[in-house]
């Protein structure tokens, strides 16, 4: 007759919680993706459009800001000095989100118990968090605070709407892409 008692872990691990499982008995992986894809959007911004492009840092439209920063102008040494340190708060942020996206994906993984998903449903939520990232960013600094402009100059309001645009597809590309992700049992 068989027994009406669950399964219990294998040695030397434990069941994840159930709101950190998701479809079909695998874990969840929305909750280290979107957190990895913030902190990975955020390093792509900080990276590619403060340092590589220098079109803007964290604090180069404060003359113009809806809160009241001082100005620190990224032509003279002290305004880049600030920018800069304010740059390094912004990736440590950033930092700080994937190494919880890690911690969170290792201790999911670790209690999947042998079901797990395919890479679509990890690399879906990881574009829905730099959709997400693009989003709020977008609207609290270029938009509400106005401490920075994606590129700032007389189409900066074109560019801070297409930095919306492509927050917006990213989030919708990616959830679509994880839709379609399948669990099965590791070998």
């Amino acid at each position: 007759m068989p027994s009406s008692t669950p399964p219990t872990p294998a040695a030397g691990r434990t069941e994840a919680p159930d709101h950190a499982r998701g479809r079909a008995g695998a874990p969840s992986l929305t909750a280290p993706g979107l957190l990895l894809g913030a902190g990975l959007g955020g390093f792509v911004d900080g990276i590619l459009i403060h340092q590589v492009l220098q079109w803007h840092h964290m604090l180069t439209s404060t003359d113009t800001d809806n809160i009241g920063v001082p100005y620190y102008p990224d032509t003279t040494v002290h305004g880049l000095e600030i920018n800069t340190l304010w740059d390094g708060f912004f990736h440590t942020a950033t930092w700080l989100l994937v190494l919880g996206g890690l911690a969170l994906l290792y201790s999911r993984v670790q209690h999947s118990r042998g079901r797990v998903w395919t890479s679509r449903a990890l690399w879906g939520w990881v574009l829905a968090g730099w959709g997400v990232f693009n989003l709020v960013e977008g609207v609290v600094d270029h938009h509400l605070l106005g401490i920075h402009h994606v590129r700032s100059g007389p189409h900066q309001t074109w560019w801070d709407l297409g930095f919306l645009a492509l927050g917006l597809l990213l989030l919708v590309g990616g959830w679509l892409l994880q839709r379609g992700a399948r669990v099965h049992d590791a070998p």
